[in-house]
């Protein structure tokens, strides 16, 4: 297996990747959606809106999770997500610094 080298990148750098390769599935950004959308926590109704199987859904959930994006609590046998507000303002600080990024001057590198 190979060695990672994010011990040669800042810490924002690192952060930065992170939260893009969470976003890297097209599942995860429906579950975000769908969350936002219902605005409360949503237990078994991903799988139904989103049409893949629970173990699937409870992958991208993971990962979600890992991120901190969203939390979950339990209710009975269920576990209930919702988004984490100050994570997810967070999370849009650090991409809106970094895509807010200006070319300085006049590029005319490529042309």
């Amino acid at each position: 297996m190979g060695i990672t080298k994010t011990d040669k990148f800042n810490d924002a750098q690192n952060e930065l990747a992170t939260i893009a390769k969470v976003f890297a599935h097209p599942a995860r950004i429906a579950i975000l959606q769908q969350l936002f959308k219902l605005n409360t926590c949503v237990c078994g109704d991903l799988v139904d809106e989103i049409g893949l199987a629970q173990a699937t859904i409870s992958q991208h959930l993971k990962e979600l999770k890992s991120l901190g994006i969203i939390k979950g609590s339990i209710d009975g046998t269920s576990v209930c997500y919702c988004i984490d507000g100050e994570v997810w303002e967070n999370t849009k600080q650090t991409f809106l610094k970094f895509l807010n990024q200006d070319l300085e001057g006049n590029n005319t590198c490529c042309i």
